[in-house]
């Protein structure tokens, strides 16, 4: 059993900057896959940004140079800033882990969710 709990959501001006985290709980956190996702209303979850247990990333192309993901094991937490913010951008945000040490980039292969963050930019 993990649980995870986001925070740092908020509203925002189109051009500014947020930054995600994310805490866990449990012991096997540096084995874990983290990632992030994020739903707008009526869409689909849509995956953000993904960090493996050894630290290697992979982003969307819609955020890639503008959101960074970033993992601290000695504090379990998993970091989202994002910068540029576009009103595209605005959705509730989530953070899954995975129990296995390589990413995923689909919503069902990954095994806890927090409860979400909302984000809001305006235009």
């Amino acid at each position: 059993q993990v649980q995870l709990v986001e925070s740092g959501g908020g509203l925002v001006q189109a051009g500014g900057s947020l930054r995600l985290s994310c805490a866990a709980s449990g012991r096997t956190f540096r084995s874990y896959a983290m990632g992030w996702f994020r739903q707008a209303p009526g869409e689909e979850r849509e995956f953000v940004a993904a960090i493996s247990g050894g630290g290697s990333t992979y982003y969307a192309d819609s955020v890639k140079g503008r959101f960074t993901i970033s993992r601290d094991n000695a504090k379990n937490t998993v970091y989202l800033p994002m910068s540029s913010l576009k009103p595209v951008d605005t959705a509730v945000y989530y953070c899954a882990a995975k129990n296995t040490y390589y990413i995923s980039y689909t919503a069902p292969a990954y095994d806890y969710w927090g409860q979400g963050t909302q984000v809001t930019v305006s235009s």
